[in-house]
């Protein structure tokens, strides 16, 4: 397998864009991302484009890249299209990596795009249900959280006044409460470090500093969650430059190497909601590191608790340490292990389509020095964890990338 580099990045900055189209939002992040890599759009040999929803919120269900890569002169090479829920980008950053380092294309682009604002908000609500087992998956959630003990895991309102990812996340987030003495206000504390990182990202949905006040009072979603501890819908796009070593050495002096590239799924066993826990191994062994080599990490935090939790099945944080690693502030820029240095999901902003090249538009922009007051001290080695829809307990897929300069 040959290296691969990334050449390049772009991003929109994510948020409520009614009236701005699919076709330019892609527009805007792939010409950022050919531009940043100083490669024309024709020299582009592939393409591979992760979307989610636009079937059911836009009614295109079907060539959704080529559709909005044609709008903006890139056609006639081989477009794929994935979906792989909220991993459907890092997904097609899987398969751009791997086409590029088995020596099929020597320099490919990824996109990730997205709509999940609508006029009617449960259109919305109706499309995230859809990223699991539309037959029998609430019927096996219930289950499941009946044979393991106390609350359910969905509980009134799920589906209608918020995503059922909600009530996941906060069934879990009660389970580790309950193991590592983390509480809600532990919780609060990462979503005013969130926040105020976002606050520095002129890309970022929400750009305000909150306290922790502010956070409790937000408004409860579903116990601990609160809505400002909660990632809203969103409307972006995301893209990357992929290329082979020779083709880097012509683009950048400083080009940043894809050391692990890991795809997963979920499985319906009860074993199932540690899905990141399962695959960390096998992309630390790819890339010949440890835990205790990254630098810095974006995960996928949908909630706030879900940052910790990501944290402790990474291996990255121990779960007894978990709370004295958020009250010592580890986790923020000048910590121990910076996370989620773009504001995260739950601040940057999460449409879904997107997210996974958004958060290796962030790594990647961190491991050249180029990411500002969000600028973490000089990292080398960067991660991303990126999940997708429910199978059984847990995420339906799981990406791991890691990243090396």
């Amino acid at each position: 397998m040959r290296d691969v580099a990334v050449a390049g990045v772009g991003m929109t900055r994510f948020g409520k864009f009614l009236d701005t189209t699919n076709k330019e939002l892609v527009r805007r992040a792939v010409e950022a991302a050919l531009a940043d890599a100083a490669v024309e759009a024709h020299r582009i040999e592939a393409a591979y484009v992760g979307n989610s929803m636009a079937g059911l919120l836009t009614g295109q269900e079907a060539i959704r890249g080529q559709v909005t890569l044609a709008a903006m002169g890139i056609d006639t090479i081989p477009i794929f299209n994935i979906e792989n829920a909220c991993a459907s980008s890092s997904s097609a950053f899987h398969l751009g990596w791997l086409a590029v380092a088995s020596g099929q294309y020597d320099c490919v682009l990824v996109v990730g795009f997205e709509k999940l604002y609508h006029a009617d908000k449960r259109q919305s609500f109706n499309a995230l249900s859809a990223a699991m087992d539309v037959e029998s998956g609430l019927a096996f959630l219930a289950e499941f959280s009946a044979r393991q003990g106390g609350e359910p895991m969905i509980q009134e309102g799920s589906g209608t006044t918020r995503s059922v990812f909600m009530d996941m996340y906060s069934y879990s987030a009660r389970r580790y409460m309950k193991e590592y003495d983390l509480t809600q206000e532990h919780f609060a504390k990462i979503s005013v470090k969130s926040h105020a990182i976002a606050a520095r990202n002129p890309r970022s949905q929400y750009r305000r500093e909150v306290t922790i006040e502010e956070v409790l009072a937000s408004g409860d979603v579903v116990f601990p969650l609160t809505r400002m501890m909660c990632a809203p819908l969103g409307d972006g796009a995301s893209a990357a430059v992929l290329c082979s070593r020779e083709k880097a050495a012509r683009l950048t002096s400083s080009p940043v190497w894809v050391a692990a590239s890991v795809v997963g799924s979920g499985t319906m066993a009860a074993e199932g909601d540690f899905v990141a826990q399962t695959f960390a191994p096998k992309a630390y062994a790819m890339a010949g590191l440890g835990p205790q080599d990254i630098d810095v990490v974006e995960v996928h935090d949908t909630t706030s608790p879900a940052e910790i939790v990501f944290l402790i099945q990474l291996g990255l944080c121990p779960g007894e340490d978990a709370a004295h690693w958020i009250d010592e502030g580890r986790l923020e820029l000048d910590g121990s292990l910076p996370t989620n240095p773009s504001g995260g999901l739950q601040s940057k902003g999460h449409p879904v389509g997107a997210t996974g090249t958004a958060q290796i538009f962030e790594i990647v922009n961190q491991l050249k020095g180029r990411s500002g007051p969000r600028q973490v001290k000089d990292p080398r080695i960067g991660m991303t964890q990126n999940g997708g829809g429910v199978l059984g307990p847990g995420a339906a897929v799981m990406c791991l990338h890691i990243f090396k300069r």
